[in-house]
């Protein structure tokens, strides 16, 4: 498992079981936001404090960054606090660029700019906030645009394909081995108004099939900021599943992840009622 936070130990290995294995990267992060894994065990991260993706070693060498660091901008080698990125079995990137700008940005595998496509609105093709990014088997992108409330789907050349409305907000996705995807978030509600942020309604967990239908939904316990306890969530905000099936879920203010298991059987005393 890894883990990628503000702190000292920016990048963070765990075992499934939850032993500490090893952490680099200290001082080179100023806002960690999103970490990804690619087919040939590459790590990628998105700094929206450095404007910037980079690629790295399992063990931390850097090999490419795509933007460019403390620069803020709107083009071919500039990002505005970039959110995530998919990378293709074939190399190809796509970043969403999503806190200050309000697009998809594709560059090649040498990481030459190709093209992008988005800006700020809430028509299809358009994003509000285009806050994390997954590629399936087939190619297709699925972007989640957390504050319009829908995940939507596109081919690799920007084309609009679908989209999935008016479910949660979408904060984190990941796909699985068969192409579901998951989606944490939390019920559609205003993001700032009248000059405040609203508080979380709820936790909630979403697993879709690839053509948007939901097979599973998974409410989690809206835990205190002040006294996070085991199973709740505050601000849920990635999710992962592994091959056995199991959930892991970070969230920003209880500032952890957690493991949660599938429960295949009733309890005993459970059972006998």
């Amino acid at each position: 498992m890894w883990l990628f936070k503000k702190g000292e130990d920016p990048i963070q290995v765990y075992t499934t079981e939850g032993e500490f294995v090893r952490t680099w990267g200290k001082g080179d992060f100023v806002d960690p936001h999103q970490l990804r894994i690619d087919h040939e065990g590459h790590v990628w991260v998105a700094d929206f404090g450095q404007h910037i993706v980079q690629k790295y070693t399992p063990e931390g060498e850097l090999l490419q960054t795509l933007g460019t660091r403390g620069e803020a901008g709107e083009d071919d080698s500039h990002f505005n606090r970039p959110t995530d990125m998919a990378i293709t079995p074939a190399g190809d990137i796509f970043v969403t660029d999503g806190y200050g700008n309000r697009r998809v940005v594709h560059f090649d595998k040498d990481g030459k700019f190709v093209k992008a496509w988005g800006h700020y609105g809430s028509a299809p093709g358009e994003f509000v906030l285009p806050h994390a990014i997954v590629v399936d088997s087939d190619g297709k992108l699925y972007v989640a645009d957390r504050n319009s409330g829908r995940i939507q789907v596109f081919n690799q050349e920007g084309r609009f394909l679908d989209q999935w409305s008016n479910l949660i907000m979408r904060w984190g996705l990941s796909l699985t081995s068969d192409d579901e995807l998951w989606v944490c978030g939390s019920s559609p509600h205003w993001w700032y108004r009248n000059g405040a942020y609203n508080e979380y309604k709820d936790q909630i967990l979403m697993r879709f099939s690839n053509d948007g239908r939901v097979k599973q939904v998974w409410g989690l316990p809206l835990g205190d900021p002040d006294d996070p306890q085991p199973g709740d969530t505050i601000g849920a905000h990635c999710i992962a599943e592994d091959g056995r099936r199991n959930l892991y879920v970070g969230d920003i203010y209880g500032e952890r992840a957690q493991k949660f298991v599938p429960v295949t059987k009733r309890p005993e005393a459970a059972a006998s009622n």
